[in-house]
């Protein structure tokens, strides 16, 4: 048995497991969020319990009523009437229309006091939900934010999107409605019951009696519609990620006039979430109309033993009215009992996708004794590093070794495929390699916390990504900066001369993903992104393909002019390169294909091994002579 199929099937082994459960694990690992504002908790059950005490005593008054106004009892005098017990939870006598005034008066101010409690109940708990969501949403995100870059590479963004957003909002629902609805079920089941059960016994059995019959039903509902219901999110997740793929590619959907292929997708993810819907809410309509049979059997039978009982004379005619009246305050819970445990199956399929990503461990984190980079990059080194991506059993890096330091220009070249921007990413940290190490300042990589690294490194991608906002947000993303600062971030970017144009100047707005700028003004963007830092090291991944020739040379004269920083400070530069003009200037070029340096050297020197490098450069010098 391979470790796949293994992993299968305990993993389907979990599934019936969980499913065999009433309410399933993962549901209760909410309440340590809601525990964290017990205060607001605690005071949103106690008044959930004065609003359920003033929901009964209105049937109570009722009750009295009906005795008080009994034409065999006399309004003046607490009878005995034959057959009938001594009225004598009537209240005192007095003055005529005092009595009736007292009752309307007590179920006016029990309906006044139920408002106000309940109110006051649901605000606490509505109020704790909205913290426990927040508090849960944040766990989430900032789990994700920590992982390695390879865990987004093989995930769907939509698919994450959906469990930040939808499934988060499932679990507020949880705690904002089923919490309350739990509490109402027991607080008012058991008050009506101490009050039924102290005025006929009897009749308290009898009540009882078919209730029996929900508790094989709630097994059978519950551990039926769970499967359907995390079916039902995998697909809500799916139908956002395809959404999010059509909206963010919509010019390459309609250039290929791909509309149709991609509605069939949709159509596809949205079907199956249809089936899946059906399916549970066909077992929903068979479970909750099955307890309103129960409940008819139960009242019907409580209305027929209801004469006999009376005859006894265990209870009164205005005693049997209250407790009829109690009584469906008492089954009532039982027809939120059906829509509780639909609410709480589909939360358990939410939290199961919500804590899964909260569960997730990082395998590139700070080892335990990381400390704090507090001195200047003055040097970066590979020492016969090779590498592997994740998953692959193929070396991208072998035995790759080069150093370059404080001042110094590194240019990377070679086909695609060769390895150039992974060479990038482990100085970056984003991935660690399988041998050899990577040194910062002659310490390996590892020994520095990922934070101190990055804080003193200016990374700008191939695919240059910029956020929703202005330039100004853009360039001074996560950090405080003044308006010259941007501005001579832009400048040495090569990118002011646009920006100044624009009608609002560094407040314009870009776009989503920049879609309102060209690609080399998206490019020159994100370069002053990396530039306001003042990184003591600049790595640049083909951040010259989107521009022009002219362009490009102002930003290398800016970049390159006294190869230093703001303050004077000496500047690494590591720059991958297709178009070798962009490198020609570096202080040492290596040249690399299928993961290993075939060469290295200066641009003339490369130019006289007559090697790749000197192959590439004729290509393309020559095609910009013929372009010419």
């Amino acid at each position: 048995m391979t470790r796949a199929m293994a992993a299968g099937i305990a993993r389907d082994s979990s599934d019936m497991e969980e499913e065999a459960q009433i309410v399933g694990r993962q549901i209760w690992r909410i309440v340590p969020y809601v525990t964290r504002y017990w205060q607001r908790a605690l005071g949103g059950v106690v008044a959930n319990f004065g609003a359920r005490a003033f929901d009964l005593i209105p049937f109570i008054a009722i009750g009295m009523a009906a005795d008080y106004y009994n034409p065999n009892n006399s309004k003046f005098t607490n009878a005995t009437i034959e057959g009938v017990v001594t009225a004598d939870w009537l209240p005192s006598v007095g003055p005529v229309g005092s009595v009736e005034f007292g009752f309307g008066l007590l179920i006016l101010l029990s309906f006044s006091m139920l408002a106000v409690f309940q109110g006051f109940s649901n605000q606490l708990w509505q109020s704790v939900a909205y913290k426990a969501q927040h508090d849960i949403r944040m766990d989430a995100t900032i789990s994700l934010m920590e992982m390695e870059a390879s865990y987004f590479e093989t995930r769907q963004t939509g698919n994450l999107m959906s469990v930040l957003s939808a499934d988060v909002a499932q679990l507020e629902d949880i705690i904002s409605d089923s919490s309350t609805s739990i509490i109402r079920i027991i607080t008012t089941f058991a008050v009506a019951f101490g009050i039924l059960f102290w005025m006929s016994p009897t009749l308290s059995l009898i009540l009882m009696a078919p209730l029996v019959l929900i508790i094989p039903m709630v097994v059978w509902f519950s551990t039926r519609v769970q499967r359907r219901y995390k079916k039902q999110r995998e697909s809500t997740g799916g139908i956002v990620a395809i959404l999010e793929n059509v909206l963010s590619g919509i010019t390459v959907v309609q250039a290929y006039n791909a509309t149709s292929f991609e509605g069939s997708r949709i159509a596809r993810e949205s079907g199956d979430y249809r089936d899946q819907a059906i399916d549970a809410a066909f077992l929903r309509n068979r479970f909750i109309p099955g307890i309103y049979v129960v409940a008819g059997l139960s009242f019907g039978l409580l209305v027929s033993a209801g004469g006999w009982v009376l005859s006894t004379g265990e209870i009164s005619v205005g005693q049997f009215v209250t407790f009829l009246l109690v009584s469906t305050r008492m089954t009532m819970p039982m027809f939120i009992l059906g829509m509780l445990l639909n609410q709480l199956q589909r939360g358990e399929a939410a939290a199961r996708r919500v804590f899964a990503i909260i569960d997730l461990e990082p395998s590139i984190s700070d080892s335990p004794d990381a400390i704090p980079l507090d001195e200047p990059i003055t040097s970066v080194s590979f020492d016969g590093v090779t590498f592997a991506y994740p998953g692959t059993s193929v070396n991208v890096l072998n035995d790759v070794a080069f150093n370059v330091e404080s001042g110094g220009f590194l240019g990377i070249m070679g086909h695609t495929g060769a390895g150039k921007s992974t060479v990038l990413k482990l100085v970056e940290k984003f991935y660690e390699p399988q041998a050899g190490s990577v040194q910062i300042n002659g310490r390996d990589i590892s020994e520095f916390t990922i934070h101190s690294l990055r804080s003193r490194t200016g990374f700008v991608s191939q695919d240059p990504f910029l956020f929703f906002g202005t330039v100004r947000d853009n360039v001074a993303y996560a950090r405080e900066a003044t308006d010259a600062e941007v501005r001579l971030a832009l400048q040495t970017a090569g990118a002011w001369e646009f920006v100044e144009q624009m009608p609002e100047g560094m407040d314009t707005m870009v776009g989503d993903r920049g879609v309102r700028l060209s690609g080399g003004q998206r490019a020159r963007i994100s370069l002053a992104r990396a530039l306001l830092m003042d990184p003591d090291l600049l790595i640049l991944d083909e951040a010259s393909a989107a521009l022009d020739a002219e362009t490009e040379k102002r930003i290398q004269q800016s970049l390159f002019g006294g190869g230093n920083g703001s303050n004077g400070k000496k500047r690494i530069t590591i720059a991958v390169a297709h178009r070798l003009a962009t490198i020609r200037n570096a202080d040492e070029i290596i040249s690399m294909v299928d993961g290993a340096i075939v060469e290295r050297g200066t641009h003339g020197q490369l130019l006289d091994n007559d090697s790749v490098y000197a192959s590439q450069w004729a290509i393309q010098t020559g095609e910009l002579g013929a372009e010419a």
